[in-house]
């Protein structure tokens, strides 16, 4: 498409002009190659330079179903390239604590967006040994009610979550209906920290999700740890550590 519309546009011109002689088109993408490392294409193998875009010349919004091809096809490339276990995270927030508190490159995680549960579906068709999530509690909170994608359009559950186990850890009623109205969980665990039930509801939670992942997981093992921007590292399941470091092993 790319070189239909050059063409098309270079005849366009010359009829314009009336030239009907011979023509050398050179595309050029001045810094193509040093902006092709901010894009997907070094992450999927595709080195060299930039992507010329076609048709309008209009980037449009990646759809799901191109989100998921693209996490698939990198967590396929992934176990073809010897991955036996691989690192797992939403997004820039999951990246960058991988890069200042896990002391690892970013780029050693595939970032899956929303779709958790997809991801792991992937890695259990690829015959990964096992996965490791690290993620901003304010996604991951929805992993122990059973939200595989992670999207507010599918639900918000954060503060019913946090709020339930907490009154399980025997919250006061009218603190537990604070919760309920918080507009962040960094909000509600401030709450749980004033009360002095931060740490036991960050251990229940832990445990929840890792017994939720386990349902997902089946024989994969997999594994979260979660953080926030306010407290740092919260909290992690049940193997986390070992996953760890098998990533790191590589």
């Amino acid at each position: 498409m790319p070189r239909k519309m050059i063409e098309e546009n270079v005849r366009e011109v010359c009829m314009l002009v009336g030239y009907d002689g011979g023509i050398d088109v050179t595309i050029s993408a001045p810094g193509g190659e040093a902006l092709a490392k901010k894009t997907f294409n070094p992450r999927l193998g595709i080195e060299g330079g930039i992507s010329i875009l076609g048709t309008t010349g209009i980037v449009e919004p990646m759809s799901e179903q191109a989100l998921l091809d693209t996490i698939r096809v990198e967590l396929r490339q992934r176990r073809e390239n010897g991955a036996d276990y691989i690192l797992l995270a939403p997004g820039n927030y999951g990246a960058d604590y991988i890069r200042d508190f896990i002391g690892l490159d970013p780029k050693t995680a595939v970032l899956t967006s929303n779709f958790i549960g997809d991801s792991l579906e992937f890695c259990k068709e690829f015959g990964f040994h096992g996965a490791l999530l690290i993620g901003h509690i304010g996604k991951f909170v929805k992993l122990a009610g059973g939200m595989w994608n992670t999207h507010s359009k599918f639900g918000d559950c954060r503060m019913e979550i946090i709020a339930s186990h907490s009154a399980a850890l025997g919250l006061r009623a009218e603190r537990t209906e604070e919760i309920l109205h918080c507009a962040t969980c960094d909000d509600a665990l401030r709450i749980l920290d004033e009360e002095g039930l931060k740490d036991a509801f960050l251990v229940r939670l832990g445990q929840r999700i890792g017994t939720m992942l386990g349902y997902k997981s089946g024989e994969l093992q997999s594994g979260a740890i979660l953080f926030s921007k306010e407290y740092g590292f919260l909290c992690e399941t049940e193997g986390a550590e070992e996953l760890l470091e098998q990533i790191r092993e590589g």
